[in-house]
């Protein structure tokens, strides 16, 4: 959520709690918002194939992208081509050193040598696998910024996912109503093309407060001092990240 979308935010309903006065209300203006799971190589290359399009919904482990690997085969077949010979020099160390020819100490250094190069084609060979990009989670694939063809810095996503678990619903309460609401009450969102019956559950309640606009900190003021609230929805599918939410204190929710 961008700084100009809070903003209007915090005003819309610093205008609401306004035209209330004192009264209580138990109904808050919010927004949909989601976590996204950004996936991307580990190193810098071009995408060579896509297999999955913005909107469609894939399983977790499913295959999403690869990237080319002619660096990483190399990288693997020096890898290979080392510890060939590390184990060869191992093994004559090791027979001079049965035969009495050799030495303990060049049987450890060919040991070492042996246990390094198999641990650098064991890296190599995880580099190359990683070429070949799996989904980490089950979700909506909801933008692909890298096409094929395209080069793609390391550490950059190439696509973005969206769990169904990861969509949440945050909404403000003045601090009258703060004591009545807990992680796990109730309530019911409404917006437009929504479900008519969408109820999710408060997950997070912030510790800190905001002012909505931000005001010198007084007995008269104290109204417009409000809290963050976020809410779980138990039917994630219907909402639309970025979407302008009612949200309602269930009855008997608000006032245990």
């Amino acid at each position: 959520m961008n700084t100009w979308f809070r903003g209007i935010t915090l005003a819309v309903l610093a205008l609401s709690l306004a035209a209330c006065g004192n009264g209580r209300s138990d109904t808050f203006q919010g927004w949909v918002e989601g976590v996204f799971v950004f996936v991307g190589p580990d190193e810098a290359g071009r995408v060579e194939q896509l297999s999955v399009r913005e909107g469609d919904v894939v399983a977790a482990n499913a295959p999403l992208f690869t990237v080319d690997a002619e660096l990483q085969r190399a990288d693997l077949r020096v890898a290979e081509s080392v510890l060939a010979n590390s184990k060869q020099a191992f093994e004559r160390a090791q027979q001079l050193l049965k035969s009495g020819s050799g030495s303990h100490k060049a049987f450890d250094d060919a040991e070492a040598n042996l246990r390094e190069a198999d641990a650098r084609m064991i890296a190599s060979r995880t580099r190359l696998s990683r070429r070949q990009l799996f989904s980490p989670v089950a979700g909506a694939v909801q933008q692909i910024y890298y096409r094929e063809g395209e080069m793609v810095p390391a550490g950059r996503a190439v696509l973005s996912i969206l769990p169904p678990g990861n969509v949440k619903v945050r909404f403000f309460v003045p601090q009258a109503i703060l004591p009545t609401i807990a992680l796990g009450n109730v309530v019911s969102i409404r917006c437009d093309g929504c479900a008519k019956d969408v109820t999710a559950k408060v997950s997070f309640i912030a510790s800190s407060a905001e002012y909505t606009p931000p005001v010198i900190y007084s007995e008269k003021e104290r109204s417009k001092l409000v809290f963050l609230i976020e809410a779980r929805p138990d039917s994630p599918e219907g909402l639309r990240v970025g979407q302008p939410a009612t949200v309602t204190l269930m009855a008997g929710e608000a006032k245990r």
